[in-house]
């Protein structure tokens, strides 16, 4: 009798991935989702004697072991088994064997081998059969991914195209971003992420066995996407000088990104910010089978000295002062992603906050999370992982102090508990529209339970938290009410290329005559509050009768802030108002000036493998011309990789028109992004809906 030989195998890859839920994925692999079965058909030479059965044998990673979890040795029966790996022989037929595999619900994720044992007579062969990958499973009850909502599901695993918030909590903008988890090569990339970790180069056999646990992986993700301890995904810059690299805010999305860095031979792609880092996270969570979305945290505070408190400083001149660690951000972007914390307990399970911005180091990594957003709510700042620095980004109380330099003295202007974590926001489900999630992370403001779980987490932090002169609680009781109060109105419309119109308001909340001197600056600045330039300076003093108020008018000409404006387009206008013996009031207002309109629109009906053409529209509003003009595009499912278009100078006034074809590969509703650059405009964004007929 001939020696016992499979002769082909048929995978069944299409009814298996639409069965897994994996057949988005435009590699041609076989990528299967844990806990679920999945079949196959084996040929062999000749019909099975009775002397002779068959094995399997699953490994992943180096150095695999059954002890690990990360290989399993398991016999072809008639029956299926509990929990662990199985094989169960469906039927055969004609020298065709039916057979389906089991996969546990708990196998660590990753690329897989899977190898045939011939038992032949009191003699064993070993095959390999061929790879397959394995990913987590949220349609699975006994995952710990899991996610009962389909809606939910198809949002925050399957939609491969979103939308970042930006701005500030007084002018809320929106971006387009390109998830393209599924795109060809990204998940690949996703698994190559993990294999560069500093986990996996220390003990990489450790490191894939705890591939099982979603809170693992996160947590590890969370220090790859930034390039700042191991040769990560992005390395992020916010001093507005991005040569070398791109400016962050021309990114439109991540499939770019991690193609960037696996090409470069796994170097980090220069430049990010946090929303880069989150949308990029995004992409490689989804990727994996990790529900996730990308939420944006207005006036978000960066603690970095652990109190819940952060110190911002002017001096007496009005301009704000790079001094002092702590910050507040206009906004912040980050991950929340769904899993169960069997480590803390079933009402910690939900969203889980992972920050893969580098902000501050977490067990000596720049890392942050999985933070557990109910944890955050209550107070529970003692529990894993990065919980105060969540609990602060938040919910900080902010200080303020007027420090002058001639004397070295500083003294605190004011103590607001109520402006840091505004308008938490994230994409709503199967729609366009924001959703506000500020409740999920705290009480409302200024009420009993916010009180109270703020004193709450304090407490639980202060045997590490150093009371000194800059902290909030020794300075509370000496704070004198202000007999003046000021704020920033806008006058006019804010746009890049005009002259930028405030007024400031003052307002005598006294029956007594009051004389103010002020002191204004507008400063150029980053988003997250790096200074780049001052543009305008004023100092007037005015006199108020009791109750008056009064306005001011700030003029900011296009000229003296055009060189000095970064793709944020923010200007910090500050204004220091002294009255005698009394403590500064500091107003402070951060402007946003709208870009010129970039209109993209589609002149074909749109359908799958079908050529369309679509076109740019775009009018320099300058009264002098644009030049170094470059659009890039992108969209998955509308066109393979990113189209990057030169465009010619414009004159003052010109408008431009530009064309370009598009081939979508997939039917549905698809998101067309471009960014459109020159010298005048670092970036300006649009974003259009397609819908593609099969």
């Amino acid at each position: 009798m001939s020696a016992l030989e499979p002769q082909s195998i048929n995978w069944q890859m299409t009814s298996n991935r639409r069965a897994h839920n994996t057949h988005n994925f435009y590699d041609q692999e076989l990528i299967l989702r844990r806990g679920q079965a999945f079949n196959f058909l084996l040929s062999l030479n000749r019909n099975l004697s009775s002397g002779e059965r068959l094995g399997f044998i699953a490994s992943t990673g180096p150095n695999a072991s059954e002890s690990a979890k990360t290989k399993a040795v398991f016999p072809l029966s008639n029956s299926g088994s509990g929990g662990g790996w199985s094989a169960q022989l469906v039927s055969s037929q004609d020298k065709v064997l039916t057979i389906s595999i089991l996969t546990p619900a708990n196998a660590p994720i990753g690329l897989y081998t899977l190898n045939l044992q011939i038992f032949s007579h009191g003699k064993e062969f070993t095959l390999k059969l061929g790879t397959f990958i394995l990913l987590f499973n949220p349609w699975l009850q006994a995952d710990s991914v899991f996610m009962s909502n389909r809606a939910e599901r198809e949002e925050y695993v399957q939609e491969d195209a979103g939308i970042i918030y930006v701005g500030s909590a007084n002018r809320i903008g929106m971006m387009g971003w390109n998830f393209g988890q599924f795109e060809e090569g990204i998940l690949n990339i996703s698994l190559a992420v993990l294999d560069h970790s500093l986990n996996f180069r220390r003990d990489p056999a450790t490191d894939v066995a705890r591939r099982s646990d979603p809170k693992y992986v996160g947590r590890v993700l969370s220090a790859m996407i930034n390039g700042n301890d191991d040769n990560g995904v992005i390395s992020g810059n916010w001093s507005g000088d991005y040569s070398g690299g791109r400016d962050p805010r021309n990114w439109n999305g991540s499939v770019e990104i991690l193609k960037a860095w696996k090409s470069s031979g796994f170097r980090p792609v220069r430049f990010g910010q946090c929303w880069v880092f989150a949308g990029t996270l995004n992409t490689v969570l989804r990727s994996l089978g990790i529900p996730a979305r990308v939420i944006t945290n207005f006036n978000s505070a960066h603690d970095t000295d652990g109190n819940l408190s952060v110190d911002v400083y002017y001096d007496p001149m009005g301009n704000p002062l790079d001094k002092g660690r702590d910050s507040v951000w206009n906004f912040h972007v980050w991950n929340e992603a769904w899993f169960v914390r069997t480590d803390l307990g079933p009402s910690y399970n939900g969203w889980q906050v992972l920050d893969a911005t580098p902000q501050e180091r977490s067990q000596g990594v720049f890392q942050c999370g999985p933070a557990s957003v109910f944890g955050v709510r209550e107070g529970d700042v003692d529990k894993d992982f990065d919980m105060p620095f969540v609990f602060a980004e938040v919910n900080a109380d902010r200080i303020t102090w007027i420090y002058d330099a001639y004397t070295g003295t500083q003294k605190q202007s004011s103590s607001d508990s109520r402006s840091v974590g505004k308008y938490i926001s994230t994409k709503a489900v199967g729609s366009s529209s924001r959703v506000d999630v500020t409740e999920k992370y705290k009480y409302p403001e200024g009420s009993s339970q916010e009180r109270q779980v703020f004193g709450k987490a304090l407490g639980k932090l202060k045997p590490r938290v150093s009371f000194g002169a800059t902290s909030a609680g020794s300075v509370e009781s000496e704070e004198q009410t202000p007999s003046i109060s000021g704020t920033f109105k806008v006058a006019g419309i804010l746009e890049v290329g005009r002259e930028v119109n405030l007024a400031l308001l003052l307002k005598n909340l006294t029956d007594d005559v009051k004389t103010v001197s002020v002191n204004m600056t507008a400063w150029t600045i980053v988003y997250n509050g790096t200074l780049i330039h001052e543009v305008w300076k004023d100092s007037v003093t005015i006199s108020l009768d009791p109750k008056e108020e009064k306005r001011h008018p700030v003029k900011i000409s296009y000229a003296q802030y055009e060189k000095y404006l970064k793709a944020d387009n923010m200007i910090r206008t500050t204004a220091v108002c002294q009255v005698t013996d009394e403590p500064e009031v500091v107003v402070e207002r951060d402007v946003i000036l709208d870009n010129p309109t970039l209109t993209l629109e589609v002149l074909d009906e749109v359908r799958v493998q079908k050529p369309v053409h679509v076109q740019m529209l775009f009018s320099n509003p300058l009264d002098e011309p644009v030049k170094n003009c470059v659009l890039l595009v992108e969209g998955s499912g509308l066109l393979l990789g990113s189209l990057k278009i030169d465009v010619p100078a414009l004159r003052p006034k010109e408008r431009s028109r530009v064309r370009f074809e598009i081939l979508p590969t997939r039917s549905g509703t698809k998101q067309l992004l471009a960014d459109f650059s020159c010298d005048k405009f670092p970036a300006i964004k649009a974003m259009l809906s397609i819908d593609v007929a099969e």
